[in-house]
Order: C-alpha cells, then sequence, then structure tokens
C-alpha cells in the first residue's frame, strides 16, 4: 500500500486524504494547528455563481463527500446576494468537528499540532518531512496544501501586522514552504501596484454584538445590507480584495452581512470607531480576526509551479493543492484540486498516467486556465474562482456555467469520469 501523506489540514489537505483514501493509499493527514479547515473555519460560502457547478462536476466525478457536509451544515441555501446568485452558507461553528469525525471513519490518521518544518530529500524525491520535535514521518508520495497565508512576518512586511486570525501563527508556528525546502522556488502573487501578496477578504462580526432587528434578519434571511456614510466610502479598498469576485461597487457602498453563524463581514478590514457609525452596529466587534478593524492576514505569498495534474514540477513526488497551486480563492476551489491531487497520489506511487481533467469541465478549465496565466505579469495580479470576476465571465463564455445537475452529469458521463474518484486503484 503507498503512503500518502499531506501536509496542510484545510478544504484542500482534507479533499486530497479522501480521494487519496479512496483510491487505496495509507493515509496521514498532518495540521500544525488544533482544528482541520484552517479558513474554512471563517469563510462559509459555497455554491455561489459558478463554484455551483464546479461542485456538481466534483460530485460526479466521485468527490462528493466534502459538499455533502458543508450542504448538510448550511444555515441558508439559495441565498441572494450583490453579484452572486444561489449560495449556501454553511455553519462555520459546526463544520470542522463534522469533517474531522468523517476522516476519522474513513481511516485517515489526522495529526493535529505537528508541525513540518523540513524535508529529507534523495536525489529529486522527498523522503520524510521534519517535524518541529525532531521527529520524521516518511511517505513515498507527498501532497502539500499548506495554503499561501503565514508565516507572521509576511503580514508584518506586507500587511498590517499580525491581525490574530484563526491561523494562530504565534500559538502554532508559521507555514513552511515544503516546495521551497525541497528547493523549488516559490511564486509570488502580486496586487495591482505590482507589490507582493493580498489581504484576506472578509472578517467576522461577533452577531451578539449586533443589534436585535439584524441579528433577526440576519438569522431568517442570511444576508443584511448596510449602506455606508457617503464620507467614509472608500473605492479604492476594492483593489486590496483577494476575493476579487467581491470587488464590486456594492461592496464599497454598503455594508453586506452574511449568516455564517457569525456576522460575516464582506469588506477586508474596516475601522470598529466607522463601522459603529452605522445604525445596530454601534456595539460591534469583530470574532476573526480580532484585529479585523486594522488588517486582515496576507496571503499568495508561497505558490509551487505545477503541471495540470496538480504535481510539482521539479520534485518527482510532491503534488500540491488549494492556493499552494495557484492564484484560487475558495473552499470549492481548493475542495476540487485537493480531490484531483489526492486521487493522483495513488496514480504516481503506481507509476500510471496522473489525471488531467479536460476543459470542457469548468474544474478541468480553471486548473488549466489559472496555470497559463501565473506565468504571465498580469495574470500575477489576478486571482481565479469560480464564483465571480473574470473567471466566471469566462465560465459563461465558455458555455461551462450551469445549475442543471443532469446537464452537469450527462457532461460528465459524456468523458468517461463519472465517478472516477471512487475507483480503488491499490
Amino acid at each position: 500500500m503507498a503512503r500518502i501523506i499531506v501536509i496542510g489540514g484545510g478544504w484542500s489537505g482534507c479533499a486530497a486524504a479522501v480521494t487519496a483514501k479512496k483510491a487505496g493509499g495509507d493515509v496521514i493527514l498532518i495540521e500544525k494547528t488544533d482544528m482541520l479547515l484552517g479558513l474554512g473555519n471563517v469563510g462559509g460560502i459555497m455554491r455561489n455563481n459558478g463554484r455551483y457547478t464546479a461542485a456538481e462536476e466534483n460530485i460526479c466525478l466521485g468527490g462528493q463527500e466534502l459538499f455533502n457536509i458543508t450542504d448538510k451544515a448550511a444555515r441558508h441555501v439559495n441565498v441572494n446576494f450583490p453579484g452572486h446568485k444561489h449560495a449556501t452558507l454553511y455553519d462555520v461553528t459546526k463544520v470542522e468537528p463534522m469533517v474531522r469525525r468523517f476522516l476519522e471513519e474513513i481511516g485517515i490518521k489526522i495529526l493535529l499540532q505537528k508541525r513540518v518544518i523540513d524535508v529529507e530529500m534523495d536525489n529529486k524525491s522527498i523522503k520524510s518531512v521534519v517535524l518541529s520535535d525532531d521527529t520524521t514521518i516518511s511517505g513515498d508520495i507527498f501532497i502539500e496544501t499548506t495554503g499561501s497565508t503565514g508565516p507572521m512576518g509576511n503580514c508584518l512586511k506586507y500587511g498590517n501586522g499580525c491581525s490574530m486570525c484563526i491561523l494562530r501563527c504565534p500559538s502554532f508556528g508559521p507555514r513552511i514552504s515544503i516546495s521551497k525546502r525541497a528547493g523549488v522556488e516559490d511564486i509570488l502573487g502580486q496586487r495591482g501596484d505590482e507589490s507582493y501578496g493580498a489581504f484576506s477578504g472578509s472578517c467576522k462580526l461577533n452577531k451578539e454584538s449586533l443589534s436585535e432587528e439584524i441579528r433577526e434578519k440576519l438569522n431568517k434571511e442570511g444576508v443584511v445590507i448596510l449602506p455606508i456614510p457617503k464620507e467614509d466610502i472608500n473605492f479604492d479598498k476594492l483593489n486590496l480584495k483577494v476575493c476579487q469576485q467581491y470587488a464590486l461597487k456594492d461592496f464599497a457602498e454598503n455594508i453586506i452581512l452574511l449568516d455564517t453563524g457569525h456576522a460575516k463581514l464582506m469588506t477586508p478590514y474596516y475601522p470598529l470607531e466607522k463601522l459603529r457609525k452605522i445604525k445596530g452596529l454601534e456595539n460591534a466587534r469583530y470574532e476573526d480576526p480580532y484585529s479585523g478593524g486594522k488588517g486582515n492576514s496576507i496571503r499568495y505569498l508561497s505558490i509551487a509551479p505545477r503541471n495540470n495534474a496538480m504535481k510539482v514540477i521539479g520534485i518527482d513526488n510532491l503534488l500540491c493543492a488549494g492556493e499552494k497551486s495557484g492564484l484560487f480563492v475558495g473552499h470549492t476551489e481548493a475542495i476540487v484540486t485537493g480531490s484531483l491531487a489526492g486521487h493522483n497520489s495513488v496514480r504516481l506511487s503506481l507509476g500510471m498516467p496522473l489525471l488531467e481533467l479536460p476543459r470542457n469541465l469548468a474544474i478541468g478549465d480553471l486548473i488549466a486556465y489559472a496555470n497559463e496565466q501565473i506565468k504571465t505579469k498580469e495574470g500575477l495580479k489576478k486571482r481565479y474562482t469560480f464564483a465571480g470576476s473574470e473567471y466566471f465571465e469566462r465560465m459563461k463564455e465558455k458555455d461551462l456555467y450551469t445549475i442543471d445537475k443532469k446537464e452537469i452529469k450527462r457532461r460528465v458521463q459524456r468523458l468517461d469520469l463519472l465517478n472516477i474518484y471512487e475507483e480503488k486503484l491499490l
């Protein structure tokens, strides 16, 4: 049995672990904090715009489990907000234990509070990873899903300091780039002004700190839109957003709150004294990050060069997924890239040809398109998501976007890829 080591327990790492396990791998998932899902513990938006198509494609490919969990944990379904349709909002306070229990039930070994700090190499292959307690874990194939946020020094250098986000670097230690330790240089994303990195795009407010009227509307409808005083509208701030699908005029002119268990504030950061000028937010306080009024985490400073099968170029037995594999935004994007990397890890261990998803599926096209764009100067300044901005427009132009489940199944079936992630290869 091939031993598959997944480093990073966010959505992409969990998805990679699941498909690697289903393909027959002996899977160990290493996570440096005390919780899985990483930024998935503060997000919660699924199935908005083209993410619906991508989720259903992945389900038809045989990677349904994590989408089933987020659907089950949903507080609201079919929610519309500016620029976005048919969103599902999962409860960020409930989803992580549900995912952890599922992974354990199917036999994935989860190592929490174990931080990888280095690798041991044999020519162009990783033999083992070294943990911060000096122990080593060997494997046949490795998958890096460490994301692109942190270490804290990046938030100090490229942001407004440590904002005390869910990743909790001061407590659990900094993220290490495995591909770089293995000798491959990271690719750095840029902002419009060519400075490096980008701010995380949203914060959570403590729902109990909001007015009763806002709480009731959030609980009932899932979304609340509050106009920003004219003197505080700042369109320039849209250029800072990681989540370019939310870099719309409506998001500069309004405070948009979504109910994900907490109140998700759809703006990079908003000074608390200005926030409290708005009716109903007089007592508002940030839940995540704690310093959400001043800044947020900095992302996209650690991307590995890869091919369209998610294999890292230059290392024989390393794959990647999620933000580590491109300038992707979102949980859906993490899950679909992780699912492919996990499946291909077992293929790689067997010397089989790796699976590349064709470009007449939205998932295959996003993976290939983002890989093309990241090699260009302008492409480094963009983000790629099924949910909006440039890539959603591309989906519509190429007729990839649909919410017709039967049509999506027909597309996957025509390509002879139905349930391919269900195949046990070992």
